[in-house]
């Protein structure tokens, strides 16, 4: 296939706009009958964001539906992305996040870079220490404690990061083993396709994204936003890393009406139930002008790229206003 130009997600000059697409991960998809209608939505959607000038799409790295496993179609992480980079042509592809614990480093950067290729140098490699105990369970996959999981992260993004550019990898730690691992092909991306860690564990997670990340991603109010910057700042002094390296990000759930009547009319769309205030505080939610307005106050905490989750899907009338909010903001600053 042939791409057109690709999203520099390295222009420090502009802010970045991202979408998720529906994958069925939180039941957004139940009220579309059959497997194959599901899938054919979440492509629709995909290319949807593309046509309208979003910088990239987003899947979640999940298998059991929340908030509580129901039977309903999730369609999976990597496959997703295989399969929606070859649908699409500009737009760039990415995990919010994927989790550490479903797959050993060496196959992730075999993915990695493969998807890398077929995408035509799309990929955003997005990687978390993973946290949703239920599906570990469900899966036969290991739930260490907290710090064994970051731990496993650390090492994770190190094995990946040398199997990306090096002919062969050999790796003693203390949880991962490599002997001359290869990985080929290379990612096209120079130097490698940028790394967004997730997850706002100030002290453990937050030290890893110090060291490895071209970018974070933080959740919660303006003022989760600002501390986690600030304490992010903190740990790269300790590891000798200027924090303007690592560009800071969002990933809210986003809900807009054309009117404040609509959107009251809606009231909560919390998949856990919060009430409709608490929901707002660490979401974008409102008229156009009004997420504009809130848009700007994370740009203002030195927030420089929003992954929003529509709240409305399979509908996409949030998707269609939040990119004109995108528009607004995607000029030089």
């Amino acid at each position: 296939m042939l791409f057109r130009s690709v999203v520099d997600t390295r222009d420090v000059s502009r802010n970045l706009f991202g979408v998720f697409v529906p994958q069925g991960w939180k039941m957004e998809l139940a009220s579309i009958d059959g497997a194959a209608a599901k899938w054919q939505r979440a492509v629709e959607i995909a290319v949807r964001a593309e046509e309208l000038g979003f910088d990239s799409v987003w899947v979640y790295d999940h298998f059991h539906n929340v908030p509580k496993p129901a039977h309903e179609a999730v369609f999976e992480c990597w496959t997703t992305i295989a399969a929606i980079s070859q649908r699409t042509s500009r737009i760039r592809l990415g995990q919010m996040v994927g989790c550490n614990l479903y797959r050993e480093p060496a196959l992730l950067a075999k993915i990695t870079s493969t998807i890398d290729v077929i995408s035509g140098g799309r990929l955003d490699w997005g990687i978390g220490a993973g946290w949703y105990e239920n599906e570990c369970r469900g899966y036969g996959y290991d739930f260490p404690l907290p710090k064994e999981r970051i731990a496993m992260l650390r090492e994770c993004v190190e094995i990946v990061k040398s199997m990306w550019s090096e002919a062969e990898t050999t790796y003693n730690g203390k949880y991962y083993t490599l002997v001359r691992g290869n990985c080929d092909p290379k990612p096209v991306q120079k130097p490698r396709p940028p790394i967004w860690i997730g997850g706002g564990g100030e002290q453990l997670t937050l030290r890893v994204v110090a060291r490895h990340a071209d970018y974070a991603n933080f959740g919660g109010t303006v003022e989760d936003f600002k501390r986690k910057r600030e304490i992010l700042a903190k740990h790269c002094k300790d590891v000798g890393r200027d924090p303007d390296e690592i560009r800071l990000t969002w990933s809210p759930e986003v809900f807009m009406r054309e009117t404040e009547a609509e959107v009251d009319a809606a009231g909560s769309r919390s998949l856990w139930g919060h009430p409709v205030e608490q929901w707002k505080s660490v979401s974008l939610v409102g008229t156009p002008e009004q997420v504009s307005e809130k848009v700007a106050q994370y740009v203002a905490m030195g927030c420089v790229g929003f992954v929003p989750w529509c709240a409305d899907y399979p509908d996409t009338t949030t998707l269609d206003l939040f990119a004109g909010v995108a528009n607004e903001f995607r000029t030089p600053r």
